[in-house]
């Protein structure tokens, strides 16, 4: 059997129609103090949490905003560190609190998918839809996106429609992949993934403060 390439020589044998431009209207920026995140928004997969999302952040709802979460080889996830407490809560004027869950979609002849060749647990078929690690089952017509590294999910308390992109997470260790349709998955970091693996562990005061807009 031949030896599977690395990904440092498949990027290496890459051509130029390989590659594709990232589009400014579904582009996100996330600047720290270490530097900028830039996250890719999937509006096939997520259209309700996308479009709040661009509502969210051109009304500046996260500027200012902190890091609430950095959590060893999991997440880091960032928000209004008051959202609890209705006195002191940031107050979103466009956008909306909550969304119907985004879990997974139909498949269709205008989603593309070139399925993996490895078997997984978690789903019939596992592969790649325009660059999202996506999975799906043809016997139900359902495709989702996954929860692998660099990954962008909104959070959520107990009800599924309890999210919407006021408060989201990254994934930047393992492959969580017991969130798989149980979170809406919108986006995925396209640089800057360094900046929230650095993050330092901790709470409170030491939260980093963040900025959150959109690029277009």
């Amino acid at each position: 059997m031949p030896k599977a390439p690395t990904t440092a020589e498949v990027l290496a044998a890459a051509q130029a129609d390989d590659w594709r431009p990232l589009d400014p209207e579904n582009a996100l920026y996330l600047e720290l103090a270490g530097g900028r995140v830039v996250i890719e928004l999937a509006p096939v997969f997520a259209p309700g949490h996308v479009f709040n999302i661009k509502a969210l952040a051109r009304e500046k709802y996260f500027d200012g905003l902190a890091i609430v979460r950095v959590q060893d080889n999991y997440v880091v996830q960032w928000g209004d560190p008051f959202a609890e407490d209705p006195a002191k809560a940031r107050k979103i004027v466009s956008g909306k609190p909550t969304l119907p869950a985004e879990f997974d979609r139909a498949c269709g002849d205008d989603v593309p998918f070139t399925p993996l060749p490895d078997a997984d647990v978690h789903a019939p078929e596992i592969g790649f839809s325009s660059g999202f690690p996506a999975a799906r089952d043809k016997a139900s017509g359902r495709m989702w996106l996954v929860h692998c590294y660099g990954m962008v999910g909104a959070g959520r308390g107990d009800a599924a429609d309890s999210g919407g992109g006021a408060e989201d997470y990254v994934v930047i260790g393992h492959a969580p992949r017991h969130l798989d349709r149980n979170c809406t998955l919108f986006g995925r970091v396209v640089q800057g993934m360094e900046h929230l693996s650095a993050l330092p562990r901790a709470a409170g005061k030491s939260c980093a403060p963040t900025r959150r807009r959109s690029a277009s």
